[in-house]
């Protein structure tokens, strides 16, 4: 979890990065720019707020030699080190963004970089180095007044809803390659900031594998087990599926499937299924990891536990108590109407 509440700049600076594919130039700035106080507050939410906004998806700082090869891990590593170099370091992550800025899709902007502190990881305060790109001018109007008329000029520039790309490197795990997440909103070549230009790959840890598995699971609920079953034990599977997760500390395969899978017939499908779809979530040749509690129960305030009826009802399952809808929902056929109907059990109604 990251709490963004104290952190505090400690240095910005600022360049013009172009496409180097079409000869566009590169700017680099004298010197860092001066902040006040509510330039900083626009700045951080601007910078902060994507990052609060989308799934906590960590990445490492890789390279197929060695971690010391990959430059943007190289030159974050040193300015962690002496913050006082933020400038200098700045124009040389420009410079090496200019240079993997040689496609013709990709589009010339402003790059920020900046140092932070007092940004809170997993309960433990760390500073942080930021790196971000806006890409997309947007026009807008300012009016000037004088005493018998008021103008319009109209303007291009940045939105500060809404940024285009950047990421945050946080100083934790040097030697795995830093914490980082990443943000990238102009999709027009993917490759271009994650790979090209910071070379991360995702962070694989309990937390990633627990994520991962739970989503695997969902698709196979979807793909499968609701084709060979129906929308009830769909549901059901994904109900056992995130109580197995959240009441184990460590996950082993064949433990899960004999406890969760209700039709031994699907245990084949199961695995059949995970060779298949498994390097979509990279799980291919997992099946013993540790569980991490809190990405538990990330997954499962995203999870549907809904049955939508085409009647305009829907019924509404417990994940915490998942035995109910075994135990007191029935499914059938009824030959007058021709319509399938569930039949629901209790003793009484309660208010919630």
């Amino acid at each position: 979890m990251i709490n963004f509440y104290g952190a505090q700049f400690t240095g910005l600076s600022l360049h013009q990065v172009g496409n180097k594919h079409r000869n566009e130039s590169i700017i680099l700035s004298e010197s860092t720019q001066d902040l006040d106080d509510e330039l900083s507050q626009l700045l951080r939410e601007y910078f902060f707020k994507p990052f609060r906004e989308k799934e906590e998806n960590f990445f490492n700082f890789t390279h197929e030699i060695d971690l010391e090869f990959n430059e943007i891990y190289t030159l974050c590593a040193s300015l962690f080190d002496q913050p006082e170099s933020l400038h200098l370091t700045s124009k040389k992550i420009a410079t090496h963004l200019y240079d993997k800025s040689n496609h013709p899709h990709i589009k010339s902007g402003e790059l920020y970089v900046a140092h932070f502190e007092n940004i809170v990881v997993d309960n433990e305060k760390v500073d942080a180095i930021g790196i971000f790109k806006s890409e997309l001018k947007h026009d807008f109007l300012e009016f000037e007044n004088d005493a018998n008329s008021i103008n319009l000029i109209l303007r291009k520039g940045i939105s500060l809803s809404r940024l285009d790309k950047g990421c945050l490197i946080f100083n934790a795990q040097k030697e795995e390659g830093f914490k980082v997440l990443s943000v990238d909103n102009n999709r027009y070549d993917t490759k271009y900031w994650n790979q090209e230009f910071l070379s991360i790959d995702p962070l694989t840890d309990e937390r990633f594998f627990t994520k991962n598995y739970l989503k695997f699971c969902k698709d196979f609920a979807k793909d499968v087990v609701l084709p060979a079953e129906d929308k009830q034990q769909e549901v059901l599977f994904m109900n056992k599926a995130v109580n197995h997760f959240a009441k184990n500390d460590r996950f082993e395969e064949s433990q899960f499937l004999n406890e969760v899978m209700d039709n031994p017939e699907l245990i084949p499908e199961f695995k059949h299924y995970k060779v298949e779809r498994g390097p979509k979530y990279s799980i291919e040749d997992v099946s013993d990891f540790g569980i991490a509690n809190k990405a538990v129960s990330e997954v499962r305030k995203k999870f549907k536990n809904e049955i939508h009826l085409d009647t305009n009802m829907h019924i509404k399952l417990d994940f915490i108590n998942s035995e109910s809808a075994s135990q007191f929902i029935e499914k059938g056929w009824d030959e007058e109407r021709q319509m399938y109907y569930y039949l629901l059990y209790f003793n009484q109604e309660t208010k919630k």
